[in-house]
């Protein structure tokens, strides 16, 4: 039975690399900070087939005991301060998680078992502002925004490890990727959420940001298959996991209220808000998965409509049975 840890399980894409881990027969364990409330959602369902150890990717020490306790074959790092507004008001704490904790796991993994195969969860934030259309592994990274720049940094510091101490450390450069797990601060959950509320008469507006960005969206369960493929190859690499399509949050609110049967959408939405605009815009983002394609077999299986659909249907479901 192999034995996989990972750091952010309690999160959307920790919740479904779990799920798909288990179902191929892992022994599974998941990093999870020490908070005086537990927010265990995502991984309710399955917290029984699971194990769930403390740990901190500030703590160097707790992050060699973790490995030393669970003796893993794997590790997927996906813990970070995710979420790209945030990264303004604290930068120093998101530079402290989303870069230097991805330096102490890498550490970790050196001393105590170099043999270890580690997974690194970059971004597509790290080409911020793009300097080639489609981006794929060679395209230069343009980070607009302290959670950019920490994921260029946990990205490079993955490279190095690997080049300078033979370490099997992968880095998955993973595109905007939703689910009826996201977090209701991402603007696709917060459409998703609000559309369903409007749809149901619980909610009057929504208010966004730049309708025009355009984010190349997928699926989070079909993304966390290439993260596992990524380590069963032979050897360690970097790859680009993304749609190859391009969507703006417009067509995201228009495709989102279609599903409700509401096409004249525009009276709900206040649009341009300040509050939801970034100090500096990524506008353009899509990706070249060719060589995931070509190295690992991965393809996206899951269409933009299907999975605005799924969405709103998910949240149409959670405030049905809240109205109960």
């Amino acid at each position: 039975m192999k034995r996989a840890l990972i750091t952010g399980i309690t999160g959307q894409d920790g919740s479904y690399l779990a799920e798909l881990l288990l179902s191929k027969g892992y022994k599974v364990f998941g990093l999870t900070r020490r908070t005086s409330t537990v927010n265990n959602e995502r991984i309710q369902h399955i917290e029984e087939k699971i194990n769930l150890i403390q740990g901190d990717l500030l703590d160097q020490s707790s992050l060699s005991s973790s490995l030393v306790e669970t003796e893993p074959d794997e590790v997927y790092n996906l813990a970070a301060q995710s979420f790209v507004k945030t990264s303004w008001n604290q930068p120093v704490l998101t530079g402290e998680f989303t870069a230097l904790g991805v330096t102490r796991m890498l550490e970790a993994i050196k001393i105590v078992n170099p043999k270890i195969k580690f997974y690194q969860a970059s971004s597509s934030e790290m080409f911020g502002k793009v300097t080639e259309t489609p981006q794929r592994e060679t395209t230069r990274f343009y980070p607009r925004s302290p959670y950019g720049v920490a994921k260029v940094y946990g990205h490079y510091i993955t490279v190095n490890y690997r080049e300078s101490f033979d370490l099997f450390a992968c880095c998955g450069i993973l595109f905007n990727h939703e689910s009826p797990r996201r977090g209701l601060e991402f603007v696709t959950r917060k459409i998703s959420h609000a559309v369903a509320r409007i749809s149901l008469g619980l909610q009057n507006k929504v208010e966004l940001g730049n309708l025009e960005s355009k984010r190349d969206w997928g699926f989070a369960g079909d993304y966390v298959e290439a993260m596992w493929l990524m380590l069963q190859q032979e050897k360690a690499d970097d790859y680009v996991v993304a749609t190859g399509e391009n969507h703006s949050v417009q067509e995201f609110v228009d495709a989102a209220f279609k599903v409700v049967g509401i096409t004249d959408w525009k009276k709900y939405v206040i649009a341009n808000n300040p509050d939801h605009m970034r100090p500096a815009e990524v506008d353009y983002l899509i990706g070249d998965y060719s060589k995931a394609k070509k190295a690992l077999g991965w393809q996206p299986k899951t269409s933009f409509n299907e999975l605005v659909e799924m969405m709103v249907k998910a949240d149409l479901e959670r405030e049905k049975r809240s109205k109960k």
